[in-house]
């Protein structure tokens, strides 16, 4: 068991009412799981601010609790700590009680709108294949070494974060590959982690339901490479017109990939079909399973961020060149007797329909029909609506509005929102089904044989969220269904 003195270092503590020298037996951020022993921290969340349950949680015996304004009446069992941020205090504490993790692995972030989820995994499949026991941290799952843990949010909260970095230096992990998103780094909840290298795929418009402006949402990635030490590299996408900005202020060593102009790590495509990439890498010509320019971006991350990490040229590119992709990304499935192509993609931002769009158009021989079943979530960010509407119908001959997750709002709603600024040719292509297995259903009725079939925004998710509830859904199940392909 820990003192409660020793996960204290660097909290930025202001003042203490108590003894420090109290066994802790856990570290708390929710209320309702503290309980004798705990130590609680009250962190000023988006939606919630944990102060206002500290006099609750003092019924709870916990040894101590953290929170930046001390409440007006103080028990004497209990030791009070002041902080400056509980948010960063928090970071800190989980990383110290946890015992450092991330300064015994090799850890990479990964941020980026478009990407994360595909270069984390890449490179946790790498790095498994070269001989290392690595973990990830992704939005589809979690896994250390071949234990797979269902991932619950794209970067877990502090305390769990900590947590599954222990057990990953536990099991012996040498590396971890994590997503970093926005709200994570906003969050702090990457507060007191130690890095050994961040990679940055792209920006594009997302998430300003929560960040509200375009530049606060870069200065928010930003951030991530201007905390990273001098022992760390950061690695950019010099093709992105933001890529370069990321590393100013960073004092890691910096490095660049590419398609179009110099950089330290370049590519040029020769082949994209539905075989794969056939690229150059550094010079050397390489056939990839991927498919699509985007993938050859996210490649190219993985390559650049093993090269940093110290491995072999010629194995690591021989090691690329025989994996796939993450789940619901770019992913596949042809009918036996029409020879549709179904394709299920996470795509949710308009930059991400348009690369994958633009690569089922390369990918087209002749006069096949692109089919789109596309939505938008609820409770996000409403001016990418009208934008998403706009794209599906720009590179699709038939387009489908649908459900995503709705969440509390109405996805009749969603859907006319979406239709706002199409023009006369748009609304000639699409109709709206607000019951996604219906609209899945239609889109495969509408299509003749070889036509290719996009079911664009959920990816990987086993749900769709409405109204509070999670109801088991599964784009690519409902696809196979259809194509009566599920049971084999």
């Amino acid at each position: 068991m820990i003192l409660l003195q020793d996960i204290l270092y660097k909290a930025g503590i202001r003042s203490v009412n108590g003894k420090l020298d109290v066994k802790v037996k856990n570290l708390q951020i929710d209320s309702r799981l503290v309980k004798k022993g705990s130590v609680f921290v009250a962190i000023k969340g988006v939606h919630v601010d944990g102060h206002q349950f500290i006099e609750q949680v003092a019924t709870q015996e916990p040894v101590a609790i953290v929170c930046e304004t001390l409440p007006s009446k103080l028990d004497d069992n209990i030791t009070y700590v002041q902080v400056e941020n509980s948010a960063i205090a928090a970071g800190h504490m989980a990383h110290n009680f946890y015992g450092q993790p991330s300064e015994k692995l090799k850890l990479v972030g990964v941020t980026g709108t478009n990407g994360k989820t595909t270069i984390a995994t890449l490179l946790y499949k790498l790095f498994s294949t070269l001989g290392y026991k690595s973990g990830l941290l992704s939005t589809v799952q979690n896994q250390i070494g071949d234990l797979i843990i269902p991932a619950t949010h794209t970067t877990p909260d502090v305390i769990s974060l900590n947590s599954l970095l222990k057990q990953m230096v536990d099991a012996n992990c040498t590396h971890a590959f994590m997503e970093t998103s926005s709200h994570a780094i906003d969050q702090n909840r990457i507060a007191g982690l130690k890095y050994t290298g961040g990679i940055f795929s792209n920006i594009t418009h997302d998430h300003l339901d929560y960040h509200k402006t375009f530049d606060e949402y870069i200065r928010v990635k930003k951030s991530f490479f201007d905390s990273l030490s001098s022992s760390a590299f950061a690695l950019s996408n010099a093709d992105d017109k933001r890529g370069t900005v990321m590393l100013q202020n960073t004092v890691a060593r910096k490095f660049l990939y590419s398609l179009k102009t110099m950089a330290d790590f370049k590519g040029k495509i020769f082949e994209n079909n539905l075989t794969g990439l056939v690229m150059s890498v550094d010079d050397q010509e390489v056939h990839f399973r991927l498919i699509g320019e985007f993938n050859a971006y996210n490649l190219l991350a993985v390559y650049g961020a093993a090269m940093c990490l110290g491995e072999d040229k010629e194995e690591v590119l021989r090691c690329l060149s025989l994996l796939s992709g993450a789940e619901g990304r770019f992913d596949y499935v042809i009918s036996e007797k029409d020879k549709v192509m179904a394709i299920v993609d996470y795509a949710h931002t308009p930059d991400a329909l348009v690369n994958v769009l633009s690569t089922i158009q390369q990918l087209r021989k002749g006069g096949e029909q692109i089919i789109t079943v596309v939505g938008c979530g609820g409770d996000r960010d409403k001016t990418k609506r009208p934008i998403m509407g706009e794209v599906a119908c720009k590179y699709s001959e038939r387009v489908v509005f649908t459900s995503d997750n709705p969440r509390s709002e109405d996805p009749a709603e969603i859907l006319k929102e979406m239709e706002t600024d199409l023009n006369t040719a748009a609304r000639r292509k699409f109709i709206s089904i607000v019951d996604r297995r219906e609209a899945i259903k239609t889109a495969v009725s509408l299509a003749n044989p070889s036509d290719i079939l996009l079911i664009a925004g959920k990816g990987h998710e086993k749900y769709q969220e409405i109204k509070g509830t999670k109801y088991p859904f599964d784009d690519k199940e409902v696809v196979l269904e259809m194509f009566g392909l599920l049971s084999r």
